[in-house]
């Protein structure tokens, strides 16, 4: 059977060359495609570093001068003490696991501060996030080190006054934090106090759309700054229990007038951090949907033209199928032929189009993901997902047909041509 295959085959080169320069093209194509979502959906799919699973943001406002309850500051009276104690009642009330203040620090925040990380001639990427946060923060967002830290003892390390950072930073050098864990640091841009490090992270994403490995940040004790480090603009966060997450928000603004309500201080807006993921992530959604509808279209396109170019093909061979079977060939081998011709053809254009697969990616035109274009599981991975769809269409685009054509009677098929 496989020489006779051949040898047919080599008599319909001319129609098989135009078919296997159809398949190539495809073939290229829908791996270009499904690289492309590959890299989307690997980076959506890394571990984001935090969690923010029944995690709120409480806003505060601050009474004008000309309100009769205001009270002036001064040396007794200060903001910072009211923030403090705002955090403290939040953190007795009875559904909260834990609260923590911050500047510039909660996940999904477009307001970022940096910082210069420098151990001997190493210096942080430009684009370091410095996150002053009270110890409890790393409880609110669960935050853990590379050595396994839990919160807690991530916590212990912030109050002894070691700073955090991802493990990252020197990633440049090929060095990890994990490896200087307990080695002295310049924080700050200050050449003379040193600053230990306590753990080294896992590594915290900007967002849901962007790789962790370039999310590089330091965490240090905001109790350790100046009090003037706390304001009304500092970020107040909170982690609920799960089993007491409902009408959390509904809840907390009926008692804040009442139990929240500190000197000047009061609460101004309470924000879900699903509402704030969402909103902070909108563009980077609606530019993956657009993608993934684009994508979706052309394959839909590519299936459909593959699909027909197999289908009418094997249509047209109807009498050739009833002569097979005329001289006494089964439906099975029959099919098994007109299933193989399409695999042989399938399995000579692979060969090409892997190397032009490596090509493209050799010369940087496909999608960047893990810093590089070529990454050899990654380009082997996707070809075999291009060879099955391919595989798929050519099965349907023969099979269906086939199948029909071998119900009909020989001598009908023969007396129709």
């Amino acid at each position: 059977m496989n020489k006779k295959l051949f040898i047919q085959i080599r008599n319909e080169w001319r129609s098989n060359l135009w078919l296997a320069l159809e398949l190539l093209v495809v073939s290229v194509v829908m791996w270009y495609i499904i690289d492309l979502l590959y890299c989307q959906l690997a980076t959506y799919l890394e571990p984001r570093g935090f969690n923010t699973e029944h995690c709120y943001l409480v806003k505060m406002g601050v009474l004008t001068d000309k309100s009769p309850d205001y009270t002036p500051y001064s040396d007794t009276h200060k903001m910072s003490d009211e923030i403090r104690e705002l955090a403290e009642r939040l953190r007795r009330r009875p559904e909260v696991e834990a609260v923590s203040l911050s500047q510039n620090s909660y996940p999904y925040n477009g307001s970022n501060s940096g910082a210069d990380v420098v151990y001997d001639t190493l210096h942080a990427p430009s684009w370091t996030i410095r996150r002053l946060v009270t110890p409890d923060f790393m409880r609110v967002f669960r935050y853990r080190g590379t050595r396994g830290e839990t919160p807690e003892q991530l916590i212990a390390l912030l109050e002894q006054g070691d700073f955090l950072a991802s493990d990252n930073l020197y990633s440049y050098k090929n060095i990890s934090m994990t490896s200087l864990v307990g080695k002295h640091f310049h924080l700050f841009g200050d050449t003379v106090k040193n600053y230990r490090l306590g753990a080294a992270l896992q590594n915290v994403r900007y967002s849901d759309y962007e790789q962790a490995r370039f999310c590089y940040s330091m965490v240090y004790n905001l109790n350790l700054m100046p009090e003037e480090w706390i304001h009304a603009y500092s970020e107040l966060c909170i982690r609920v229990h799960a089993d007491r997450d409902k009408n959390f928000i509904e809840n907390l603004k009926a008692d804040s007038e009442k139990q929240f309500r500190v000197g000047n201080l009061y609460i101004s807006e309470i924000r879900s951090f699903v509402d704030i993921r969402r909103n902070y992530q909108q563009s980077y959604a609606n530019q993956l949907r657009n993608y993934i509808v684009g994508m979706g279209f052309l394959l839909l396109n590519i299936f459909l033209g593959l699909l027909g170019t197999f289908w009418f093909r094997t249509q047209q061979r109807r009498a050739e199928i009833a002569l097979h079977k005329a001289m006494g060939a089964a439906d099975s081998a029959v099919f098994s032929r007109l299933m193989c011709e399409g695999m042989f053809l399938l399995l000579v254009v692979t060969v090409p189009a892997i190397i032009i697969d490596i090509i493209l990616s050799y010369n940087e035109l496909n999608s960047w993901h893990n810093g590089t274009t070529l990454e050899w599981s990654r380009l082997l991975f996707c070809c075999v997902i291009t060879f099955i769809f391919i595989a798929l269409m050519i099965c349907v685009g023969i099979g269906i047909p086939a199948r029909r054509a071998m119900k009909v009677q020989p001598a009908e098929a023969l007396h129709d041509e």
